[in-house]
């Protein structure tokens, strides 16, 4: 179960790195969107859209406000997955 929540957690990981233009090291679990790496609003979008087609699932728009960092993020695909 440890290397599947792992596993996930990287591509997360890799969706933002990519979208924000960031090499992976630049990059924490709780690092600030935003604050630490310049994302705008558009950014958030893009990367909210990466990770439904990647997981095939739907993030209603107002989860934007949660998905500040890694963690955050995190949280609203497992919520939207229905991952245990």
């Amino acid at each position: 179960m440890a290397a599947i929540v792992e596993e996930r957690r990287e591509t997360i990981k890799e969706i933002v790195v990519d979208i924000l233009e960031i090499e992976p090291g630049e990059v924490t679990d709780t690092s600030l969107f935003k604050e630490d790496h310049d994302a705008d609003s558009l950014r958030a979008i893009e990367i909210l859209a990466a990770l439904e087609k990647t997981f095939n699932i739907v993030i209603d728009q107002s989860e934007l406000s949660r998905m500040v960092n890694l963690d955050g993020v995190y949280e609203v695909v497992s919520e939207a997955a229905g991952w245990q």
